[in-house]
């Protein structure tokens, strides 16, 4: 298995995360650059936050998208009406692809769930022709999304299971200062950046917040689904605690920011 993400339903993923990776492409792709004319390869497209934010950017002349889930796969493919656009299931540390076929090979919010996330930029070197550019970008999960540690650090309090889920959340691959940079150069990019990407996760409610966890998305669903009912009510008590601080239930806005790094094919 090459991905550590767990996802239940693509409807549900789009209230957990969809909606906001849409947020995040543009500034990603402004990072990554684009030209027209170009063959991009989106490598763990999802739901096709990025795929459709690249399609509507350019005049690009292929984009191919691949997945490892095929419940990703087959809710992108049941959006796309763009020709130029071709979704597929594969691995992201096998890319199905010839060397050099594509000018950029672009990767939002997927390296921090590939244990072998090396192998995969290594893949996306490879399927990137000579000058082309490799990109991607991570959550900042330790420092850069309070909403979420606001959960973790709940369920920390809570359990020892809640403890380890944390250790795990906050140190996954990739999120560190510096450190998907060094797996780039490791991988023999050059000209290798790394920069901060920001947006805004507003929501409505706790219920907007916290119904897509509840439902098993992600790996604090995946958390809060494996534990058993009176602790999953005590822990959804002490969570809408967190988030309504003292005042009513109600909008909410948090700030978050991702780690985003390119580089160049020597």
């Amino acid at each position: 298995m090459t991905s550590s993400f767990n996802v239940q339903d693509a409807a549900g993923y789009e209230q957990l995360m969809g909606r906001w990776s849409r947020r995040l492409a543009p500034l990603f792709i402004d990072f990554a650059g684009l030209a027209h004319g170009e063959k991009v390869l989106d490598v763990g497209c999802g739901t096709g936050s990025l795929t459709f934010t690249l399609a509507e950017t350019a005049d690009l002349a292929g984009i191919a998208a691949i997945d490892f889930s095929p419940v990703f796969v087959a809710a992108a493919e049941a959006r796309n009406t763009d020709p130029r656009i071709k979704i597929s299931q594969a691995d992201a540390c096998d890319l199905p692809f010839a060397d050099a076929s594509f000018d950029r090979a672009l990767a939002l919010l997927v390296l921090h769930f590939v244990p072998e996330a090396g192998k995969a930029v290594a893949e996306m070197r490879r399927v990137t022709r000579p000058g082309g550019v490799v990109a991607a970008t991570v959550w900042d999960h330790l420092g850069g999304m309070p909403g979420m540690r606001m959960v973790v650090d709940t369920v920390a309090a809570l359990s020892e299971g809640g403890r380890q889920l944390r250790a795990r959340y906050c140190f996954q691959p990739m999120m560190q200062p510096g450190e998907m940079a060094r797996t780039f150069g490791e991988q023999g990019l050059s000209n290798v950046s790394e920069t901060e990407l920001m947006i805004r996760m507003d929501y409505a409610g706790f219920d907007d917040f916290w119904a897509p966890i509840s439902a098993g998305e992600g790996p604090l669903g995946k958390y809060v689904a494996s534990l058993g009912a009176a602790e999953r009510a005590r822990t959804e008590v002490a969570v809408r605690d967190a988030y309504e601080a003292g005042r009513p239930d109600g909008p909410r806005s948090f700030a978050n920011v991702a780690w985003a790094v390119r580089g160049t094919v020597p």
